[in-house]
Parts: structure tokens; sequence; C-alpha cells
């Protein structure tokens, strides 16, 4: 008897013990995002785009409840699995993002600026994320599928994108924000002028970049493009309309984008666009300390448009 209930004892406190341990690792398996990869069959570029999606903790638990959105673009370098940086388990946005009630989704840029090329009919990545990717999202996953549940922000060539889709498709965003955005990469209208952007003296092949995407100047595409024409050229009965405006720049960019930068705000406040404008001490890189203060934002904007919804 005393061999069995010892025995017994050992069993039962051996089964408590696996137990806590499997409930332990399985709390902690939902306390951080979960990070989804998809492809789209792009009609419009005629193959598959790739693009991340990191869905909130609790995400499961309610199936009636639809979350907001943010479109996170990658910069010239980046791609759609290292917007967030993903590919590293202590990723910063993983832990930033566990605090919030947020789909994120990382769409894929290329080289293209956002953009429809000028040159290739199948790099249309403007059309791809507004007319295909944004749909798809809103079709397979709880969003809040209105402008008042959507934001878009980028750094570098992102941010350039994701002001302009604040800009140009203000019905579809309730914020635009860029960090270190290089605002002024269609602000050019001639190799010459493009060759003499500052931002040429760093990357060395920037013709070869741009040129296909926006063209030689002579064409629409850049001037369409031009996020100074753009908030130059607004109707002033639009600007009522648009999403707010989030834009930083670092006092040390080596691609000396802080000019460009505090130009587009300067334009921004006297055309009274709603907008913040930061710069910071810093180089062309995104600093991490920026990453929840803009998912702060994102909150407060999502909750200011709940709340005028509800009037």
């Amino acid at each position: 008897m005393k061999k069995t209930s010892i025995k017994f004892w050992f069993i039962l406190l051996l089964t408590f013990v696996v137990t806590i341990n499997a409930q332990q690792s399985s709390q902690s398996s939902i306390t951080r995002p979960t990070v989804k990869t998809y492809k789209l069959d792009s009609k419009l570029m005629q193959r598959q785009i790739p693009y991340n999606v990191v869905l909130p903790v609790g995400y499961e638990d309610d199936k009636t409840v639809r979350f907001p959105v943010i479109y996170l673009l990658h910069g010239l370098s980046g791609s759609y699995n290292d917007s967030l940086d993903t590919s590293r388990t202590d990723s910063p946005w993983l832990d930033y993002l566990s605090k919030y009630r947020f789909i994120i989704v990382t769409p894929e840029g290329g080289r293209g600026f956002f953009t429809d090329s000028a040159t290739n009919p199948n790099d249309r990545y403007e059309s791809y994320i507004i007319q295909e990717l944004i749909p798809e999202v809103d079709k397979n996953f709880r969003t809040i599928a209105e402008s008042k549940g959507r934001a878009i922000a980028g750094a570098s060539m992102g941010g350039y994108g994701a002001l302009k889709f604040g800009v140009k498709y203000p019905q579809m965003f309730a914020l635009a924000a860029s960090w270190i955005g290089a605002v002024n990469v269609a602000s050019w209208r001639s190799e010459q002028e493009l060759l003499s952007m500052p931002a040429a003296k760093i990357i060395p092949n920037i013709k070869q970049i741009l040129l296909p995407v926006f063209g030689d100047g002579t064409k629409s595409t850049l001037a369409e493009n031009d996020l100074f024409k753009i908030f130059a050229d607004l109707p002033q009965d639009i600007i009522a309309g648009l999403p707010f405006f989030y834009l930083d720049s670092a006092t040390e960019d080596e691609l000396q984008l802080l000019k460009p930068n505090q130009q587009l705000a300067e334009l921004m406040l006297n055309r009274k666009i709603p907008h913040e404008y930061r710069q910071y001490p810093g180089t062309h890189r995104l600093q991490l300390w920026l990453i929840p203060d803009l998912l702060s934002l994102c909150e407060r904007i999502f909750n200011s448009q709940k709340r005028v919804s509800n009037k």
C-alpha cells in the first residue's frame, strides 16, 4: 500500500507539472501577435505577390470582433518580409503590437516606390495595393473595411508611398504616416535634375532605379506622383476630407531628406492640412522609439474616427 501510494502521488504530481507547463506554454504562445504569409494572384501584376499579415493577440477568441488595419510599406532595400523585421524572434514590433488590437499588413513593393511604372506595364504597385490587396485583406480578415479603420505608414521609400496613398486616396485612410520619407523622389523634371539631387551622390545607380518607375521626365507619371505638386494643387474643398498626416526627418540624414521634409510640412501648414511634423538627431534609419509612438497615434486616430461615426 505504501509503495502504491507513493507511486500514485508521484504520477499525480508529474501530471500536474506537465499540465501547468503546457498551460504556461499555451499562454505564452498567444501573448504575441501571429505572423502569416500569403500570396495574391495579381491580375494587374501578372504574377503572385507575397504579403504578411500580423494578427493581434486574441484575434481568434471572438469571431464577431473587427479590427483596424495598418498597411506598413518597406524601404528601397527592404521587402514585405522585413517591414516588421519578423525574421527576428526578438522583433520589437511584435512586442509593441502585443499591446494593441490592430491587424498589420506588409505589402511587397519591390523597388517601385509604390507607383505604377511608366515603363513596365506589369509593375503596378499602386493600383495593386488599392485595387487588389486591400480588397483581398478586407475579404479574408475581420477588418474595419472603411477609412475610419485603415491607416498606412512606411519608412523612406515606404514613407513616400504612404503620404502619396493618403493624399491620392483620402476616402480610404484615416492616417498616413511617413518616417524619414523620400518625399522629393518625384520632384524632378529631367535627368539632369535627377542626377543633381543630393541622394544621387549616395545612391550612384539612382538613375537606373528611378527612370523605370517614373520615366525620363517627359511622361505624365512623374508629375502625377510628385508629392509637392499633388499637395499644392489640391482643391480647397478636398482638404477637409483628407486623412491626418504624420511625417518626420533626421537632422543628419545622409540622403539629405531633412530639407524636403521640412518644405513639405511647411506646404501642409500653409494649406492648413492637418498634420504632425517632427525632426530629431539621427541618420537615415528608422528609430525604434518611433514605433510605439506610431501605434499610439494610430489608436488615437482610430478612436477619434469611431467617436465621430457614432455621433
